[in-house]
């Protein structure tokens, strides 16, 4: 009997040690495949586009020829609308985190405020665009300016930055809240200078990924009428506009042969602003996590 119960024993392990092995290289060919396709993706963007990139194409505005065509009025919009879509979002996303988690009773009305959050980070970005086409541009008479680009692209990302704020507070430890409280401190007092600095990391992460995905999104742009052929810098937020996006969208419709290794160039001035921005947000990250 006791050497039946071993065999059994040994086929088992035997079993799991197999199946280890088998997940082990499904997981790294999965993995594999990824960095392959990544890689042959870049190698083609860099040895198509890196050829444009001097200094013209940064100076340069949209042009009819492509040696002529440059970024500059597409990187000034995309600047122009994060400095509307940034401050807007963050402010509202995280004021809106901290009420559900910390002021907000716990019932069926804020239950279904929350389910509807999460259901809005799921909604397609044309739908986004649809309500700042009605809200923004017609109702409140904004047209296609930076304004209405900005809050359109507000509501898209306020979702993200809720949730990923919620996230941020529920992992601080109870313990450093009623630490707080036991030294006499308000719950204002506590959420400033206890709860927020601890959450800070997982916020900022979400916001920058947040932005990130603002950054490349294009729907809702073209939605509310952002322009695709822009021969000017936008001078205020009631400015008309485009951004990188668009910009490189209109390149890659072109017939010519040309102006895909102009679209090349762009996509990958566009990957550097987006690994700038992660940096930004693990350097943050990083600084505050050793902090608190």
């Amino acid at each position: 009997m006791a050497l039946i119960n071993q065999d059994n024993v040994t086929r088992r392990i035997g079993k799991r040690i197999l199946q280890n092995k088998i997940l082990k290289w499904l997981f790294f060919l999965a993995t594999t495949f990824g960095i392959v396709v990544l890689a042959v993706l870049l190698y083609r963007i860099f040895t198509q586009g890196f050829g444009y990139l001097n200094a013209d194409f940064f100076t340069n505005f949209a042009s009819r020829r492509p040696e002529d065509a440059g970024i500059k009025a597409a990187i000034f919009g995309t600047i122009w609308l994060m400095a509307v879509t940034g401050p807007v979002s963050i402010i509202l996303g995280v004021g809106c985190a901290i009420y559900l988690e910390l002021y907000a009773k716990k019932n069926k009305f804020t239950r279904l405020i929350q389910m509807n959050i999460s259901n809005l980070a799921g909604v397609p970005s044309i739908v986004f665009g649809l309500l700042g086409l009605t809200v923004f541009v017609r109702m409140l008479e904004m047209g296609r300016s930076v304004m209405a680009g900005g809050l359109t692209m507000s509501l898209l990302i306020l979702p993200i930055i809720v949730v990923a704020a919620q996230e941020a507070l529920r992992a601080v430890p109870k313990e450093l809240q009623e630490a707080s409280y036991g030294m006499g401190a308000t719950k204002w007092q506590t959420i400033r200078r206890v709860i927020l600095p601890a959450a800070i990391p997982g916020i900022i992460t979400g916001a920058i990924l947040a932005l990130s995905r603002a950054v490349g999104e294009t729907a809702p742009l073209i939605m509310i009428g952002a322009l695709t052929f822009v021969a000017f810098v936008p001078e205020s937020v009631w400015s008309g506009f485009t951004v990188m996006p668009i910009q490189i969208f209109n390149w890659t419709s072109r017939p010519q042969a040309d102006f895909h290794d102009v679209a090349a160039a762009g996509i990958i001035v566009l990957l550097v602003m987006l690994l700038i921005m992660n940096s930004i947000a693990i350097i943050i990250r990083n600084k505050f996590s050793k902090r608190y």
